[in-house]
């Protein structure tokens, strides 16, 4: 989550509450969860175009961007479902709108019996994605971090 991602051109600023800025090909809403974090290493932690959502990595964090629940993956991961629904309501979205999820984990025998917990998250049926165990994520203390694409509901 740590790593550069999309950035909104031309927008005056960026809150918690995101930013719209609009031009003649696309309508665009940056969303900062943690907007000091996100903002000292170069990234928006989600970036709304048209019906399209994309949102950064996920890993378990404190607003300071301290690494939380160090050596528990399944903590860890409950901490990044919790980040990506708060994320997820600020665009009137849910979990059931999710079309990709990608996981990446530095321990994938250990995430493999506590991904069972994402039977609660999607309880209408899982989206498409990719599970990949890496060597490392952005802080050593991360053990997993999870990114979505999203289908955004027309109302």
């Amino acid at each position: 989550m740590l790593r550069a991602g999309a950035l909104l051109a031309g927008a005056a600023s960026v809150s918690l509450s995101g930013c719209r800025s609009h031009d003649a090909r696309t309508d665009r809403e940056v969303f900062l969860l943690r907007p000091g974090v996100e903002q000292a290493y170069g990234y928006s932690h989600a970036m709304r175009v048209g019906d399209r959502l994309v949102i950064s990595g996920a890993v378990s964090m404190d607003d300071a961007g301290k690494p939380t629940a160090v050596g528990d993956l399944d903590r860890q991961m409950r901490n990044c479902y919790a980040d990506l629904r708060m994320i997820l309501d600020h665009f009137g979205c849910t979990f059931d709108d999710v079309v990709v999820e990608n996981i990446f984990t530095t321990d994938m025998a250990a995430f493999l019996p506590a991904s069972a917990y994402r039977a609660e998250v999607y309880g209408n049926g899982y989206p498409t994605g990719t599970w990949l165990e890496v060597k490392g994520l952005a802080l050593p203390e991360f053990m997993i971090e999870i990114e979505l694409e999203v289908d955004v509901p027309r109302w």
